[in-house]
């Protein structure tokens, strides 16, 4: 067990898992795409920029995953990957709601291997805290940020650039 912790409105959640750095190699995961199939870190080979949030419900949340959309959609050679702790058919409907087609969503919800190997897992909720990972062609991670307050947007430009130097 970890003493980390994220807020929410100021209010401490226990977080699960290991603070991960920049250099560290990138942990193996095992989520569910929407097409209830298994998706895992594998060999590597692309860069990834995997962005972590609570629901899809939640204005951030919903804020932040498309802006990834609208930024991959101009970066050629990078993935995007928004993880969250929603049902895979509860995310195949907010992308088809909304338009998003370029960020693959992935469900943590089985088994919460992300969240528990990442360090993002709030242990008394059993969701994601928002984050930001960025994964190179090797699977070591470059560029790494866990958002303190779970209210607040991650800053999205110093991921799209350590992304974009990678491609």
């Amino acid at each position: 067990m970890s003493d980390r912790v994220t807020t929410l409105h100021g209010n401490p959640l226990k977080l699960v898992g290991p603070e991960l750095k920049v250099g560290d190699k990138a942990p193996n995961f095992e989520l569910t795409g929407s097409d209830m199939k298994s998706v895992t870190l594998g060999d590597g080979g692309t860069v990834r920029i995997i962005s972590v949030v609570p629901s899809l419900d939640t204005p951030v949340c919903d804020a932040q995953t498309k802006r990834f959309n609208d930024e991959i959609a101009k970066m050629e050679g990078v993935e995007v990957y928004t993880v969250s702790m929603d049902l895979p058919f509860a995310q195949s409907r907010w992308c088809s709601n909304f338009g998003i087609d370029k960020v693959k969503m992935l469900s943590d919800h089985k088994n919460a291997s992300f969240g528990t190997n990442y360090g993002t897992l709030i242990e008394p909720l059993r969701f994601e805290s928002r984050a930001i990972f960025v994964i190179d062609k090797n699977n070591v991670i470059q560029h790494v940020e866990y958002v303190s307050e779970m209210s607040e947007h991650p800053a999205y430009e110093p991921a799209l650039a350590a992304a974009d130097r990678l491609k």
